[in-house]
């Protein structure tokens, strides 16, 4: 049997997501972000392929970024609740960082694979950040789906997607906790 962390599984037991509209500077510098950044590619990766990269976002990429949302929201016919909810997620922010799915050609590894260990490198830079005491939450939405935006704004490839904004920033408010799932009803035990 390893080595027993209580302290890590009473973190994991007790993890939150802090909302991106209470998320304010400061922010992690890069002297802090990098060793988050190191932790969040801690994941499965078989074959290793790392067919995940990061973008980070700072304040003025954002800035950028949030400007290019109307005029696309307008051409992808969104209405001006849905565009407006999406240039702010990314305009009110202060440091995201880009999880760009990036899968790697291989006989051996699925893409399907190699996308789940793109959202285990989000998952695994959220905690992270938020054991590094730093607020955090994961986002996506239309824009993070959006082939011309992924294009043009991000520079991704064609075979890129974004598997997550990862928001990171000093929290203003704690938030309640939320209801979680009752493990008996999603539950199986097999026994031979």
């Amino acid at each position: 049997m390893s080595q027993l962390n209580p302290a890590a599984l009473e973190f994991l037991h007790s993890r939150r997501s802090r909302p991106h509209k209470t998320l304010s500077t400061p922010v992690p510098d890069h002297d802090q972000l990098e060793p988050m950044l190191r932790a969040g590619v801690r994941v499965p990766d078989h074959g290793k392929l790392e067919p995940w990269r990061y973008i980070v976002l700072e304040r003025p990429a954002l800035e950028r970024l949030a400007a290019m949302i109307p005029a696309r929201g307008q051409e992808m016919l969104y209405d001006d609740e849905t565009t407006t909810k999406m240039q702010n997620q990314i305009g009110n922010a202060h440091l995201v960082v880009t999880v760009v799915a990036s899968p790697k050609p291989s006989a051996k590894i699925p893409e399907e694979e190699q996308l789940m260990s793109a959202g285990a490198v989000c998952l695994s830079l959220l905690n992270a950040a938020l054991a590094g005491g730093w607020g955090a939450n994961w986002l996506t939405g239309w824009a993070s789906r959006d082939r011309t935006f992924l294009r043009d704004a991000l520079g991704l490839a064609d075979h890129e997607t974004v598997a997550g904004f990862i928001h990171i920033g000093t929290e203003t408010s704690v938030p309640p906790d939320r209801d979680r799932p009752d493990l008996d009803a999603i539950t199986t035990w097999m026994h031979g």
